[in-house]
């Protein structure tokens, strides 16, 4: 991946974004960073503790099964937003867009403050329909990330610790149940990270 990075291009959108992300944390402006990623029915295996001698195990049978994730991380107050799907495609994107217009586009009493949403070159947010409806949201200015450089990406972690922490070493028996443990793990992480005592501190991103 290093090897197929523009480091020129890299360095100066890493300096941008330190300057947005302290602009953001002063309370300027709203930053958020967007990408996808998925969860399977079958476990995800992180660190584990097991008695000495003795193998964990954990049962997987059948086929494995997919669910998409489309988020977006609103960086300053750590609360992380997604969206569930059978694929990841332009309308999926589009469908998070909607729910963002909810939360951070213009609305009375409303505080009118800037908002800028990172993404990858991907093309789920390149595609003709979605440029269009990045482009329709006047209120939303887009910053682009340089190729292969997903450690620019802040959500990346996010997406690491939901795996890692709340839905590894788990079988769900169907899409459905996938479905609703996502949803879950992701209103406790986010209750963890806004906690203003955290005791739990197994959440570092």
């Amino acid at each position: 991946m290093k090897g197929r990075q523009d480091a020129d291009a890299v360095d100066r959108s890493g300096l941008r974004l330190c300057l947005l992300k302290q602009q953001a944390q002063a309370g300027d402006i709203t930053l958020l960073f967007g990408d996808e990623s998925e969860a399977l029915t079958h476990p995800y295996l992180a660190h584990a503790w097991a008695k000495r001698g003795c193998d964990l195990r954990v049962e997987a049978p059948g086929q494995s099964k997919k669910r998409a994730m489309i988020g977006a991380l609103d960086c300053a107050a750590r609360k992380l937003i997604v969206n569930t799907s059978a694929t990841k495609r332009s309308g999926d994107f589009i469908t998070l867009l909607g729910r963002l217009d909810a939360i951070y586009g213009p609305c009375p009493g409303r505080p009118d403050k800037p908002v800028v949403f990172v993404l990858d070159n991907g093309p789920i947010h390149t595609s003709k329909a979605s440029r269009a409806a990045l482009a329709a949201r006047d209120w939303l200015t887009i910053e682009w990330l340089p190729k292969y450089a997903p450690e620019l990406n802040d959500i990346e972690r996010s997406w690491r610790d939901l795996k890692r922490h709340f839905l590894a070493h788990q079988t769900f028996t169907d899409i459905d149940h996938l479905d609703r443990a996502i949803h879950q793990a992701i209103a406790d992480m986010n209750h963890e990270r806004q906690s203003p005592m955290c005791t739990n501190l197994r959440i570092a991103a």
